[in-house]
């Protein structure tokens, strides 16, 4: 674990506005960078933005409404719309701002980035900054809809959060991550450090399954469907898609056959529900299982960093890995707008099938069991894992200098 503070800071003042030159170097706490460099998630969106314009054109739809939109799936979703359907966009996140001498959180950096260069290609593109759980950020991205857009064609729902406050009682309830029934003991690894060990969880007990199921469960992706669909706000045959992950035999008891699985299912049922209400305007509504990536929820996941090193190292040797933006691109151009969703027994798109492969399945399992502090970095990609997380803050980004000031009170252009 490197603790490396933020130095040379120097403010200028120019009339009323403010501009703060600094240097932002990485600092992180276990799973999480408490810092995050703009320029290096500027490059990133741009990047991502790259990729979609290189694979050509998707007949997707053409006006998006992404909950939340700023990091992982949820951005790359945004910017698969944009860039490669031409999408007018809608983002709600709720993400940190910067001030002067606290940089802010990546999604805010990401999203001031994506805006920027949504601008310059003329392309529409708004964002709301709140808790996409509340009535109030809900009313306001109605009215955003209504004033801007007059209908919708797609909603993404990508949101990711610990807590959840609801919006109807009040209440405040936290996700849990543990296995349901028994102790679960296994494998994982300190990405900082490299050293593999042995992890216990304890099971859930009293109303965490409840609690985590409200978080992380459908309800919400319901709720927003809901209301927009009583202003009339979604057009003939809109679609709407949320994210879920199932993964390998190795995780299944802390993770599918765990409380946060007991939200997948719940998130998955969910979809038929919504499916059935939106029948009056021919809409539809997918679960799509993706595929295991670094992302800042990922990573606080015991036994994932150690599972996607080994993943990542056999799935680049076969030549097909895939990050976010790759799997995003795939899924609307090959899936949602493709012609051919390739649903499963359980009517989910598929688009962690690549990850699931036997071959692929079957490697990982011999190597999960040699696994050492020693011999991973020659069996595993522990360092393309620690690459990738810090990337998620904007560090360790080819082309970005790092020893360069950079001015970190960026603002969100749709927030001016």
């Amino acid at each position: 674990m490197c603790w490396i503070e933020l130095k040379r800071i120097s403010t200028l003042f120019y009339q009323t506005k403010k501009i703060s030159i600094m240097i932002i170097e990485p600092r992180t706490r276990g799973f999480i960078c408490l810092t995050s460099h703009p320029t290096g998630c500027e490059q990133n969106v741009i990047n991502q933005i790259a990729h979609i314009t290189s694979k050509g054109k998707i007949d997707g739809a053409k006006k998006v409404l992404v909950l939340g939109a700023s990091t992982g799936f949820g951005l790359a979703s945004r910017i698969t719309s944009a860039f490669g359907s031409e999408a007018a966009t809608i983002g709600v996140f709720f993400d940190k701002q910067p001030t002067v001498g606290r940089p802010g959180s990546p999604g805010y950096y990401n999203t001031a980035a994506f805006e920027k260069h949504a601008h310059a290609a003329g392309l529409y593109a708004k964002s709301v900054n709140g808790d996409a759980f509340s009535n109030e950020i809900k009313d306001q991205v109605v009215q955003l809809i209504k004033e801007d857009l007059g209908q919708i064609d797609l909603v993404i729902y990508s949101l990711a959060s610990p807590v959840r406050t609801h919006p109807n009682t009040g209440k405040r309830f936290k996700s849990v991550l543990k296995p349901i029934g028994e102790v679960f003991t296994n494998k994982t690894v300190d990405f900082h450090t490299g050293a593999v060990s042995e992890i216990s969880i304890n099971p859930a007990e009293g109303d965490d399954i409840e609690n985590t199921v409200t978080v992380m469960g459908g309800e919400d992706w319901k709720m927003w469907m809901d209301a927009l669909q009583a202003e009339n706000l979604l057009s003939e045959g809109a679609i709407t898609v949320a994210y879920s992950y199932i993964g390998p035999d190795v995780t299944r008891p802390v993770y599918r056959n765990g409380t946060i699985g007991a939200a997948k299912d719940h998130l998955e049922a969910t979809a038929f529900a919504i499916t059935d209400d939106l029948k009056s305007i021919g809409g539809k509504a997918y679960v799509s299982v993706n595929k295991a990536l670094v992302t800042q929820a990922s990573s606080a996941i015991p036994v994932i960093p150690l599972y996607i090193s080994l993943l990542y190292k056999i799935m680049k040797a076969k030549g097909i890995h895939e990050g976010c933006i790759e799997q995003m691109q795939r899924l609307f151009s090959q899936r949602l707008f493709g012609g051919d969703l390739a649903l499963d027994e359980k009517g989910r798109i598929r688009v962690d099938d690549w990850e699931m492969r036997a071959d692929v399945q079957a490697e990982i399992a011999e190597l999960w069991k040699k696994a050492t502090s020693e011999n991973l970095p020659e069996i595993g990609d522990l360092q393309g894992y620690s690459d990738e997380f810090f990337s998620l803050f904007g560090f360790k980004v080819l082309g970005v200098d790092y020893d360069a000031d950079v001015n970190e009170v960026v603002v969100i252009p749709s927030e001016q």
